[in-house]
């Protein structure tokens, strides 16, 4: 992929007069990472949709920060957006070192068809979109390919564990969790509502602890 870069500047304002900067097609945003102090930024509302466009929440862009003699490496960590215009209000970017691993949720996207739904009486159950790994932000993939073309078969399936990761990428989803499954149309709905049940049980197991965030 193409390296990213994206130009920003620090911001002054803050609060909610940040309204006056969304007025100048300028989207409020901040920088923060572990051992850093957040820095607030600002910057162009049409660049900023293009590199969120192509980046999404895994690949590295370059920050090149005005008054700034080095550029900071970062991800995209969370964006902000009116859910009833779309608009965007703000966008935290996460500032990362070369050498530490980061954990990222990873989409999966579909490729090929799967011969098996030539058959009316057949459908594909999607139950995951996405994959949580850990590498080095250098070697974070964009997406995770699934391939369909082998599904020839009702009750056919692709676990989590038949996803290839590539080098230097550690799975951190379960491996035994199911990613796609054929079934008879007239079942769908059933095995959705097993599957629900399934990670409601899941979900009500005492949690693991879980390392604190950046802004923790």
């Amino acid at each position: 992929m193409e390296r990213l870069e994206l130009e920003v500047s620090k911001r002054e304002i803050t609060g909610k007069k940040v309204r006056f900067l969304r007025r100048e097609d300028i989207v409020p945003a901040k920088l923060y990472g572990h051992g850093i102090d957040s820095i607030p930024l600002q910057v162009d509302t049409k660049r900023l949709k293009q590199i969120l466009a192509q980046a999404g929440k895994t690949d590295l862009i370059s920050l090149k920060i005005a008054d700034l003699k080095t550029s900071r490496k970062a991800i995209v960590r969370e964006v902000q957006k009116n859910p009833l215009t779309d608009e965007l209000l703000h966008v935290d970017f996460y500032q990362v070192k070369m050498t530490e691993k980061i954990k990222a949720e990873v989409p999966l996207v579909f490729t090929g068809d799967a011969p098996v739904l030539k058959s009316k009486d057949t459908s594909l159950l999607r139950l995951l979109d996405s994959l949580l790994i850990e590498a080095l932000p250098d070697a974070l993939p964009h997406n995770f390919e699934v391939d369909l073309s082998n599904l020839e078969e009702t009750d056919q399936a692709i676990h989590v564990k038949d996803i290839r990761l590539g080098d230097g990428v550690t799975l951190l989803s379960d491996p035994e969790q199911m990613v796609v499954k054929v079934v008879e149309a007239r079942r769908e709905a059933v095995v959705v509502e097993a599957v629900e049940a399934e990670v409601e049980e899941v979900a009500a197991e005492p949690e693991a602890e879980v390392e604190p965030s950046a802004e923790e």
